[in-house]
């Protein structure tokens, strides 16, 4: 047979198989087939007799006719996988499983500026229905890295120590790591006052129920609620409803985004977003890889944090702070350290200087932001090299210093590290109520290490 032939031959088996796909394409879709519960453990559902795909909704009917919605979140041989978006009551062994044949949506618009919604984003603050007329797909849109616009512009958040040590840009992804009680709400709380932005969008991920009213009416107040949007999912509220929450304020972010407005997403914590995911994975009996981390929780933060940063069509942009809940204070702990490899940079907090009454408690040394080179000018560059080698030539020497032992003269370094080292740590504080903009932090950087 001639290579001729066989070139024929190839191009009518090909016609073949399109004919075949376009004629599946073009068939009616399939009807949708009741199953029935047959087991729950823990919080996931087994159901047998339905399909559906994974990420899609189904209805699960109960006997007095209560319906607890769920998502599909994996499937074994005939048995499908469910996990609940809200309180189970009321089921018994061989409900009714209802497949919805289509995945989440967010409503959006306009409207949303001042409201409070839950992680279904649905309203929470009693002030009737949202009127909307567009909606979002919950997991985003891709973005082709090469037509990112490059992050230009830097961004005033009213934190002295951020604006000028660690400056931030328009479009930025930023973690806020911190352990238990050292003042991680506070900071927030100020870059959310402070920070110039078209639009807010806070994210209140598996916190404490009473800290949502508590940021609404003490941090954001009247002026900063007329430009945000509140999305609460506290911590009693089912491992999925708290992963939705994350993916329904990333959605709406982007929705502004891409109007072109200049978007500022706070969300408190990408921790708890890891740790629901944590509990969905462990659930349907994915293996835990990582101190109890099973493998999709590395795989599912990078997927929510890369949907932040600058549009890549209207010129909006989202700048995004992500707070890190550092178990133990252990920096190396396994969230922590992810996050720090997918975001452009981290402030870190310190609960040493926060017992001794500095606030906000920002390691210096330990904080970095990876774009501050390409957004400021180099007498900035100059200065903030200065000074983290004054402060850091300090804390080496500290324990030295602090007994006694060391002499005056024996390391000219060490001996202007102890002479600025007072005036670091006064530039470095900052009143939670008082605002220091860009220019004025440089301009006091600059003064300060002539």
């Amino acid at each position: 047979m001639t290579e001729q032939t066989h070139d024929v031959l190839r191009s009518v088996l090909w016609r073949e198989r399109l004919i075949q796909c376009q004629k599946r394409l073009s068939s009616p879709p399939p009807l949708i087939v009741e199953g029935k519960l047959t087991r729950m453990v823990g919080l996931t559902l087994e159901a047998v007799g339905c399909q559906a795909a994974i990420g899609e909704r189904c209805l699960v009917v109960g006997p007095d006719n209560t319906v607890v919605e769920t998502e599909v979140v994996g499937f074994s041989g005939n048995k499908t996988f469910l996990m609940p978006t809200g309180e189970i009551r009321g089921l018994i062994p061989n409900a009714r499983v209802i497949p919805v044949r289509r995945s989440y949506d967010v409503a959006v618009g306009d409207s949303l500026l001042g409201r409070v919604l839950d992680g279904a984003g649905q309203p929470l603050d009693g002030r009737g229905p949202l009127r909307t007329v567009a909606t979002a797909p919950l997991a985003g849109r891709s973005f082709n890295p090469l037509s990112r616009r490059p992050i230009c512009e830097p961004l005033d958040v009213g934190v002295r120590a951020i604006n000028a040590l660690l400056t931030i840009g328009r479009g930025q992804r930023m973690g806020l790591f911190a352990g238990s009680g050292i003042g991680k709400s506070v900071l927030l709380g100020m870059m959310t006052r402070f920070t110039n932005a078209d639009v807010i969008v806070v994210g209140l991920i598996g916190e404490r129920g009473r800290e949502v009213k508590e940021f609404i009416e003490n941090i954001l107040g009247e002026e900063g609620m007329a430009r945000a949007v509140v999305v609460a999912a506290p911590a009693d509220n089912p491992p999925m409803m708290r992963l939705h929450g994350a993916m329904v304020a990333t959605s709406i972010a982007e929705y502004f985004r891409d109007q072109g407005k200049n978007v500022l997403l706070l969300m408190d914590s990408l921790t708890r977003f890891a740790q629901a995911q944590r509990e969905i994975a462990l659930a349907i009996g994915e293996p835990p890889a990582t101190k109890g981390y099973p493998p999709s929780v590395f795989a599912k933060l990078p997927q929510l944090v890369e949907r932040a940063g600058n549009s890549d069509v209207t010129g909006g942009s989202i700048t995004a702070f992500y707070t890190v809940l550092v178990e133990g204070d252990d920096q190396q702990e396994p969230i922590a350290d992810a996050a720090r490899a997918i975001l452009d940079g981290h402030v870190v907090l310190n609960r040493q200087l926060a017992d001794a009454g500095h606030y906000p408690a920002i390691d210096i040394e330990a904080s970095i932001s990876r774009v501050m080179t390409d957004i400021i000018d180099a007498p900035q560059q100059n200065s903030v090299r200065r000074f983290k080698q004054l402060y850091s030539t300090y804390q080496q020497n500290r324990d030295l210093i602090n007994i006694g032992a060391y002499t005056r003269g024996n390391d000219v370094h060490v001996d202007q590290s102890i002479d600025y080292y007072p005036r670091l740590m006064e530039f470095l504080r900052q009143n939670m109520r008082q605002a220091v903009s860009l220019s004025s932090s440089a301009n006091e950087l600059g003064v300060l290490m002539k």
